[in-house]
C-alpha cells in the first residue's frame, strides 16, 4: 500500500513538471513571435526611412534653349519635356517640384546663364559650350538623322535636292551657305551650278545674314570656310546683318532683304512649309534656294549643365544623363527633341569638342 502511494506521488510530480515545461515553452514561443513581429516592423520602418533618405528633393530646375527656332515654337514644342523629365528623375530618386523652360535672347545669353547658375541645364551648340566651358560641363551629345546628301561639294547639294533624312544616326552635321530668290542670289548660284569658281567679289557683293558669333553653323564654320577659300572671314563682308533666329533669316531670304544666309544643313527642311505660307513664296524652298558653300563637319549639339548651379553634383549629373538618354529613346521624347533635329543622346566628354575649340581659337586670331 505504501509502495502504491509512493508511485502515485512520483507520477503526479512528473505530470506537474511536464505541465510546467509546456507552459514555459508556450511563453517562449509567444515571446519569440512578438520579437519577430517587432523586428519585421522595425525593418519595414528602417526600409521606409532609407527610401525617404534616398529621395532628393529639388524645388526647381531651369532649362535654357538657344533661339535656333522661333522662341514661341520652341516653348510650345518642349512643354511635354517638363513632365517627361520629372517622371524620369523620380525613378532615379529625385523629386522635382518645378521644371522651367526658357529660350535665351541669344546663344550667349544661355551660356551666360549656365555660367551664372541661373540656368541649370542648357541645350546648346558645341560652339556655345566651348565658349562657356569655364562655367558649364558637357553631359551628352545629340544624335540626329543623317541626310541623303553628305558632300563637301555645293553643286552636289543642288543636283540632288531635296535633302531627305536617313535612318543612319550621326553625331555631326555641316553648315551650308544658301542663296535665295533675289537676282543677285540666283546669279551666284548659277555660277556654282555651272561649275565655276566663285570669287571674293562675288560673295562680298551679296547681302548676308549670319547668326551671333557663338553659333557654329551660323557664324563660326562659315567664317572658317571663308578663311580656307578666300583668306577672309565674316567680319570682312561688306554687307552682313545678324539674325536672331534661323526662321527670321529665312523670312529675310524669302523677301529679298538678303541674298544669302548661313545655316545648319537641314534648316531648309525645317522651313519648307513656312516658305510658302508665312514667308509668302509661291514656289517651293527647294526650287528657290541653292547651296553655294559647304563647311566641314560640326560636332552635334550638347546637353550641358552649370558648374555653379546649387543642385548640380556628380550624382545628379549622372541621373540627368540617364534621364535624357531615356527620354531620347522614347517616342514621346523623340517628338519633343525633334524641335532641334535631335533624335537621341549619347554620353559625351569635353575632348569631343576639341575641334570646336580649335575653330574658336582660329576665329579669335582673325579678330
Amino acid at each position: 500500500m505504501k509502495r502504491l502511494f509512493a508511485m502515485m506521488i512520483a507520477g503526479a510530480s512528473v505530470v506537474s513538471m511536464l505541465a510546467g515545461c509546456g507552459s514555459k515553452t508556450a511563453e517562449t514561443a509567444a515571446e519569440t513571435t512578438t520579437e519577430a513581429t517587432e523586428a519585421t516592423e522595425s525593418a519595414d520602418a528602417t526600409e521606409e526611412s532609407a527610401d525617404a533618405a534616398e529621395t532628393v528633393k529639388i524645388d526647381k530646375l531651369t532649362i535654357g534653349f538657344v533661339p535656333s527656332r522661333e522662341p514661341d515654337e520652341i516653348v510650345t514644342a518642349t512643354e511635354p519635356l517638363k513632365q517627361l523629365l520629372t517622371d524620369e528623375l523620380a525613378t532615379l530618386g529625385y523629386e522635382v517640384g518645378e521644371v522651367d523652360i526658357t529660350v535665351g535672347t541669344s546663344y550667349e545669353a544661355v551660356g551666360e546663364g549656365l555660367s551664372a547658375g541661373t540656368i541649370d541645364i542648357g541645350l546648346i551648340p558645341g560652339g556655345t559650350y566651348v565658349l562657356y566651358d569655364d562655367g558649364c560641363d558637357v553631359l551628352l551629345t545629340a544624335t540626329r538623322d543623317g541626310l541623303s546628301i553628305e558632300s563637301p561639294n555645293a553643286k552636289d547639294w543642288n543636283d540632288n535636292k531635296p535633302t531627305e533624312p536617313t535612318e543612319d544616326q550621326v553625331t555631326f552635321y555641316r553648315a551650308l551657305i544658301i542663296t535665295g530668290p533675289s537676282e543677285a542670289g540666283k546669279a551666284v548660284a548659277a555660277k556654282v551650278d555651272a561649275g565655276e569658281e566663285l570669287t571674293w567679289e562675288d560673295l562680298d557683293g551679296l547681302n548676308w545674314s549670319v547668326m551671333n558669333s557663338s553659333s557654329s553653323a551660323g557664324y563660326i564654320y562659315p567664317s572658317l570656310w571663308l578663311q580656307a577659300n578666300y583668306e577672309k572671314h565674316v567680319t570682312d563682308l561688306s554687307h552682313a546683318v545678324q539674325s536672331d533666329s534661323y526662321g527670321n533669316a529665312f523670312a529675310r531670304l524669302a523677301s529679298g532683304q538678303i541674298d544669302v544666309l548661313c545655316c545648319y544643313a537641314d534648316a531648309r527642311r525645317d522651313n519648307e512649309e513656312k516658305w510658302t505660307t508665312e514667308y509668302g513664296r509661291e514656289a517651293s524652298i527647294w526650287d528657290e534656294t541653292s547651296v553655294i558653300g559647304v563647311t566641314d563637319g560640326i560636332y552635334n549639339d550638347t546637353i550641358s549643365v552649370s558648374k555653379t548651379s546649387p543642385v548640380m553634383d556628380d550624382a545628379f549629373k549622372a541621373a540627368l544623363s540617364k534621364a535624357f538618354i531615356n527620354i531620347g529613346n522614347s517616342d514621346a521624347g523623340k517628338e519633343v527633341i525633334s524641335i532641334y533635329n535631335h533624335n537621341g543622346y549619347v554620353e559625351a566628354n569635353a575632348a569631343d569638342y576639341d575641334s570646336e575649340r580649335a575653330a574658336q581659337e582660329l576665329i579669335k586670331s582673325m579678330n
